[in-house]
């Protein structure tokens, strides 16, 4: 297998070990806590799950983008430093709310305010990684970290409480980041960490920041507008399509996050939208393949993925299926906007988040379930076709990008 061959391989199977640490942290808690624990549990959670995008958004995104080779390891050292510092600081907030909290919500959120700094510098390591074109290192650490919080929660009791069942995650993050700064080590050596430029105006990770801010907004906006409007089968319904398409999700995330390096370094604008176009291709072959292999599931299989949603999910796989491969384009033409001027994706996803949100919501009004998924697919369609036009018009890429000003 060749050079790049191997090192997409590696970044997929690094997203995967990644969500996969993410569900069954998620299963192992539930059958581990009471109802009411899980909810706390779930609570803290969602709040790291939150303050992890923003992470991705503000540092992860623009150390992927840096293409001066000789400055990586002071931008890999730099972002790990920021992320540090920065998740010390929320930390400590967060530990200040968790005191303030009564009862065992607050315990928890304690326990995250102590852990948070090494979470989050262990996950900052794949985009360092991801930046230096190793992302074997990342899978590494990443398996180990995998293998470690499933061990460590697996040998907590029965009816362990959220607070302990958050501090023993964060605390079986230290092997993987001990091996992660390990694997580091050969490329930060001399290199001196400068957090000035995170703190700057204009940093481009702030766009970021937005783009992530839309797009997780909107999503949220649209489950509450549409529970509001619609029936709890209907959500129900289309939280299940979409749950099966998870490992496309794997798939779009490696593109995201692991993309940047390898197209960046494609010879000028045409090689950039050459691999991309190709990467956009074959995402969108399999997700409408995937699409098809679900909607040809038995029901009885079907049944014992989703249970009772199943029959209902199922009617949604037509629109899921193309939604999913319109987005495999879109995804790819962000990309391409990502690499060759990073500037240009902001308004469209604010744009299009917004008008999947107003599409879904329309589909609904007019077609039931079945219309807010087709809604969906539209607007992920619009987006991908509206992206791609502002890749036509770039006249020249960018200047290179180095250190965010």
């Amino acid at each position: 297998m060749s050079r790049r061959g191997l090192a997409a391989v590696s970044s997929i199977l690094d997203q995967a070990a990644s969500s996969a640490t993410n569900i069954l942290v998620l299963v192992l808690a539930a059958r581990l806590s009471s109802a009411s624990g899980f909810a706390d549990f779930s609570m803290v959670y969602v709040t790291f799950s939150v303050l992890l995008g923003l992470n991705m958004a503000y540092v992860g995104q623009t150390v992927v983008l840096e293409k001066d080779e000789e400055r990586l390891g002071a931008v890999c050292r730099s972002g790990l430093a920021f992320t540090g510092a920065a998740s010390a600081a929320v930390g400590a907030a967060l530990a200040v709310v968790g005191i303030a909290l009564p009862g065992a919500g607050g315990w928890a959120f304690l326990a995250l305010g102590l852990v948070l700094p090494l979470v989050l510098v262990q996950d900052g390591l794949r985009y360092c990684f991801s930046a230096l074109r190793t992302p074997e290192r990342a899978l590494a650490a990443d398996a180990l970290r995998l293998a470690c919080v499933v061990a460590a929660l697996l040998l907590q009791p029965e009816g362990a409480s959220a607070g302990r069942l958050v501090l023993v995650w964060g605390v079986s993050a230290l092997p993987a980041l001990a091996l992660g700064l390990f694997l580091l080590r050969p490329y930060v050596q001399g290199a001196r960490a400068d957090l000035r430029p995170y703190l700057r105006r204009g940093h481009l990770g702030q766009r970021f920041v937005v783009e992530f801010a839309v797009g997780n907004g909107s999503s949220q906006l649209a489950v509450l507008g549409l529970g509001v409007f619609a029936t709890p089968l209907a959500v129900g319904a289309l939280r299940g399509a979409t749950t099966l398409f998870g490992p496309l999700n794997v798939l779009f995330n490696s593109a995201n996050a692991f993309g940047p390096p390898v197209v960046g370094r494609a010879s000028g604008k045409r090689g950039v939208v050459r691999m991309t176009v190709l990467m956009g291709g074959v995402l969108a072959v399999l997700g409408a393949g995937w699409g098809a292999v679900l909607y040809a599931l038995p029901q009885r299989v079907g049944r014992q993925l989703l249970g009772e949603t199943w029959a209902a999910a199922a009617a949604l796989l037509p629109a899921t299926g193309a939604q999913y491969a319109v987005m495999g384009l879109g995804t790819c033409a962000l990309l391409t906007l990502r690499v060759l001027n990073p500037k240009a994706t902001l308004s469209l996803q604010v744009v299009f988040s917004l008008l999947s949100v107003a599409l879904l919501l329309g589909g609904y009004a007019v077609g039931g379930a079945a219309g807010a998924a087709w809604g969906l697919a539209a607007g992920s369609a619009l987006k991908a076709v509206a992206a791609w036009l502002r890749v036509s018009r770039l006249r020249a890429p960018a200047e290179p990008v180095t250190t965010p000003a």
